[in-house]
């Protein structure tokens, strides 16, 4: 088999996973500015001087533009009339109940939008632009009008990146359109630019034999294609994650998950239901609306590197401030100060001082002690309490996070497992899980990588839509409908190189009147009759009632036409104990205070091992800790088992 490689570009880190005949090897270093250059450090140190067959990226690059307002000056062309729809919106207020809190600045100034009147762009100032929006209030349906403005401004600016509403979101809703094609506009050079490096540091350098990105929506496009369409990768890196739950979920046979994925800067969570990815069409990043499928990701503030502080009124806060990777925790020793998570969790005993991060980052205890203490002097405690203050903290709103993707969507966490990985995932999942009242907890193998490894598990993917307006007299309309977006997404998945092996087709669907919509699974062989009792299920579980006997109408037809992935669970194989270090033991702060920890390399331990807590579980890249009255019996893929 020809070596494999996935790099998934964090805040703090970025993580490498080569597979190369069933053997895997895993790389974790600190994000660069340039994030290609610490995808090449970590290129040389898995594969030396061979080459890779295939490369995977999951990208910040856009997400970071966006954060931090360094996108493209960005026009927008629209009708006359509707130069300011992307900055009134809906009228809505981020906070309901905050005076103060304000939407973000749109993205493209007052005297950058210009309304047309029947396709002339003779009135538009196009100097110092780099990139142009056209989106026009019925771009959705009339594709043919944006072509043809696009048309006219590419002979006048030949080298503008130019994004049409109809390629880039062709569904109804003016603003949220509008706003999507915005975005991606604001994103193009940017990422374009990012994308260029990649292709000529690695494939016409000879690095690596092909380039794939992961789109947000758990499939992988092309280098071209997501040049094209930079909104479509806005969480290329948590998608990763997501993945490789789903399968790992199926392979431990564990229908209801929810995926954990805790890293430095943030924490990600994603229901998964009989296998099935929660995909959202519509999310706010940044502030801004984005109307492209991704996967259905709850992010919160609360990572390894998340700062602890006091507030205004004298209480401790955790987060949404990170140290990252530069300076870091303090435990890092690369000079950081603010006390962090992973510094209380060094206090406490549960990450061991002195122990080397990812094979050579080496952990300074004092640092973090030192760090705690500044906390705990202001509130009065001593080091131990403030440390337990922070992880509490931090569990709460992680806590928060997994109840918004369960008890919040109508799914009940008691029958559902977590799944965690993260470089922190498996330090807080078991008392996370516990809280909650959710019936178990799985810790994959390689966890502080596991979103680059499920770069390599997912597979092609293009996802397709079309706006309609469908009643039950008109439905037998939408099969040809469904039927024509599969041909195309088969045939662009044969122009990249890859054959079609699956498809899914959508409906959103509301009741007459109703302002929002349910995606429901569809197939266009199925009678609308028994769609509509599926619809009327989901909205059962989704809101709480139903209107079996109301009209209903179907606005959108999707359609995700997916690939063969680059590797499948059987090629990564059984779980393999490469050493036999005894265990050893240190004092570590549990529920009860201070214990008696058993320590193990995880590495160490053979499919069926049990582990009883108080335990901790080390690897290079992550750590699990199980208190008293908790257990784990290692899977045959490797994965960690707990119970209690």
């Amino acid at each position: 088999m020809s070596m494999i490689l996935g790099a998934d570009v964090g805040g703090t880190f970025t993580d490498l996973v080569l597979v190369h005949e069933g053997t895997v090897t895993t790389a974790k270093i600190p994000t660069s500015v340039v994030q290609s250059e610490a995808i090449a450090e970590g290129l040389g140190r898995l594969a030396g001087n061979a080459i890779v067959e295939s490369f995977v990226n999951g990208t910040t690059v856009a997400t970071n533009a966006l954060l931090e307002r360094d996108g493209a000056r960005t026009v927008l062309v629209t009708d006359a009339g509707f130069e300011d729809v992307i900055e009134i919106g809906r009228q809505d207020r981020p906070s309901l109940y905050d005076p103060f809190a304000d939407r973000p600045d749109p993205l493209v100034s007052r005297k950058d939008r210009f309304g047309v009147d029947g396709g002339e762009i003779g009135g538009i100032d196009l100097d110092g632009v780099d990139a142009v929006a056209i989106a026009m209030i019925d771009g959705h349906v009339d594709a043919a009008a944006e072509a043809e403005i696009e048309r006219r401004i590419a002979e006048r600016s030949p080298n503008l990146s130019i994004s049409r509403s109809s390629v880039v979101s062709p569904e109804f809703r003016e603003f949220e359109r509008v706003s999507t094609t915005v975005l991606n506009a604001y994103l193009s050079p940017v990422t374009g630019r990012y994308l260029d490096t990649v292709d000529a540091t690695f494939v016409d350098g000879s690095l690596v034999g092909s380039v794939a990105v992961m789109r947000s929506s758990g499939g992988l496009m092309s280098l071209d294609a997501a040049s094209v369409l930079p909104s479509a990768i806005l969480l290329s890196g948590p998608a990763g994650g997501v993945v490789a739950a789903q399968r790992f979920a199926a392979d431990l046979a564990l229908p209801h998950i929810v995926s954990f994925d805790m890293g430095g800067t943030s924490t990600d969570v994603c229901s998964i239901d009989d296998g099935v990815i929660d995909v959202s069409y519509e999310r706010r990043i940044a502030g801004y609306v984005c109307r492209m499928p991704s996967a259905g990701i709850h992010t919160v503030g609360a990572g390894g590197g998340s700062i602890a502080w006091i507030d205004a009124g004298g209480a401790l806060r955790v987060g949404p401030q990170s140290a990252g990777s530069d300076p870091g925790p303090a435990c890092y020793g690369r000079g950081g100060k603010e006390p962090t998570v992973t510094d209380a969790n060094v206090v406490l005993g549960r990450i061991d001082s002195g122990a080397l991060l990812g094979g050579d980052l080496a952990i300074d205890g004092d640092a973090a002690h030192g760090a705690v203490r500044s906390v705990a002097d202001t509130l009065g405690l001593d080091v131990i309490d403030a440390a337990l203050g922070i992880v509490a903290i931090a569990e709460e709103v992680m806590a928060g996070a997994i109840r918004t993707v369960s008890v919040e969507r109508g799914s009940d966490p008691a029958g559902a497992s977590l799944l965690a990985f993260g470089g922190a995932g498996g330090l807080h999942a078991v008392a996370l899980a516990r809280v909650l009242g959710m019936s178990g907890v799985a810790i994959p193998p390689h966890g502080g990588v596991f979103s680059a490894l499920g770069l390599l598990l997912a597979p092609p993917r293009v996802d397709l839509v079309r706006a309609v307006l469908v009643d039950d007299e008109s439905s037998t309309t939408l099969a040809p409908i469904a039927r024509s977006l599969e041909a195309e997404g088969r045939a662009t998945l044969r122009a990249a190189g890859s054959e079609a092996v699956e498809s899914q087709c959508t409906l959103d669907i509301r009741y007459l009147g109703q302002s929002h919509e349910i995606g429901v699974p569809w197939q266009p062989d199925e009678s609308f009759g028994e769609t509509i009792a599926a619809f009327n299920d989901l909205h059962e579980t989704r809101n709480g009632f139903s209107r079996p006997n109301d009209p209903v109408e179907v606005v959108a037809v999707r359609c995700a036409v997916s690939g063969e992935e680059a590797i499948t669970m059987d090629v990564l194989g059984l779980w393999q104990r490469t050493r036999s270090t005894p265990p050893g033991s240190r004092p570590v702060v549990g529920r009860r205070g201070w214990v008696k920890a058993s320590i193990y390399r995880r590495d160490s331990l053979s499919v069926g091992d049990v582990v009883e807590g108080p335990a901790v579980v080390e690897e290079s890249e992550a750590t699990t800790f199980l208190d008293e009255g908790e257990r784990c019996v290692v899977h045959k893929n490797g994965s960690l088992e707990i119970t209690w």
